[in-house]
C-alpha cells in the first residue's frame, strides 16, 4: 500500500511523541478496549518474562505489573521517546527490581537475546512504521520468543462496519495528506504481515469504540510444540 511508506523518520516520531507526552493517555477513549482485549487473551498469568516493543506512557506495563503477571515476572519495555521513557519509568518505579525500560533509537533490533521471552507486546507502534520495518518487527519476534511464546499486538485497523470503515478511510486520507496530523499512525491490517507459515493465530478480534476501529492479535510461533485453535471474533 503507498500509505506504508509515507511514514515518520524515526527523528519526526520521537519529536512528536516528544511534545505529545501525557497526551497519549487521552487515547484511552479507544485504545483501552482493545487493550483489554488483548490482556483477556493474551494469557499473561503464565508469562514470566515480557518485552514491549513503545511501551509509552507505560500505562499498559503497569496494568500488567499491577494484576496480570505472576509476581515474579520481569518487563523489559523500550521507546524511541525520552519524555516517553520517563512516563514509563515514573509508572515502574514501584517495581524497581522488576520492571526496566530502555531508549532505543528506532532500529528494528530488539535487546534480548534468542527464544528469550515468553511475550513480545507491541500496542499503536506498528501503525507507524514502514512495511519492511514491520516485517523486521516480525523477523525479531520471531527471533526472541520462546517455543511457546505469544506475540501480543494491537494496531489502528481498517474498520468491521461501516461506521468504523467511515472513520478509517478519514484517517487515512488524513495520514497521506501529512502523516503529523494523525502522529504518523494510520490504519492497516496487521493479520497480512502474519506469516501463515511461521504464526498461529490464536486470536484475532476488530473492536471499534466510538467508531475508531482497532485490530487485536494474539500469535504464537509454529514451532511450539502446540497450536490451539484459532478464535476469530
Amino acid at each position: 500500500m503507498a500509505d506504508t511508506d509515507n511514514v515518520l523518520t524515526p527523528a519526526e516520531a520521537q519529536a512528536y511523541y516528544d511534545r505529545f507526552g501525557k497526551k497519549q493517555d487521552s487515547q484511552g477513549f479507544y485504545e483501552d478496549p482493545a487493550l483489554d482485549e488483548l490482556i483477556a487473551h493474551g494469557d499473561f498469568a503464565n508469562a514470566r518474562s515480557v518485552f514491549e516493543f513503545g511501551c509509552g506512557t507505560g500505562k499498559l506495563a503497569q496494568r500488567l505489573l499491577a494484576g496480570h503477571l505472576p509476581a515474579e515476572a520481569r518487563y523489559l519495555g523500550c521507546d524511541i521517546s525520552p519524555v516517553m521513557l520517563d512516563l514509563t519509568r515514573q509508572r515502574l518505579a514501584a517495581y524497581p527490581r522488576r520492571a526496566q525500560a530502555a531508549l532505543t533509537d528506532g532500529t528494528i533490533e530488539f535487546p534480548l537475546k534468542d527464544q528469550s521471552v515468553d511475550r513480545v507486546v507491541c500496542c499503536y507502534v506498528l501503525d507507524l512504521l514502514s512495511q519492511k520495518d514491520i516485517h523486521c518487527f516480525f523477523t525479531e519476534a520471531r527471533r526472541v520468543l520462546k517455543p511457546d511464546g505469544l506475540l501480543c499486538l494491537a494496531s489502528l485497523g481498517k474498520g468491521s462496519n461501516r461506521r468504523s470503515r467511515l472513520v478509517a478511510s478519514v484517517w487515512s486520507a488524513l495520514f497521506r495528506l501529512n502523516p503529523a496530523i494523525v502522529g504518523g499512525c494510520r490504519p492497516m491490517q496487521l493479520i497480512a504481515f502474519a506469516d501463515r507459515e511461521n504464526w498461529q493465530i490464536l486470536h484475532q478480534a476488530v473492536v471499534t469504540p466510538f467508531g475508531v476501529p482497532s485490530e487485536v492479535l494474539v500469535l504464537q510461533n509454529k514451532s511450539s510444540p502446540h497450536h490451539p485453535v484459532a478464535a476469530v471474533t
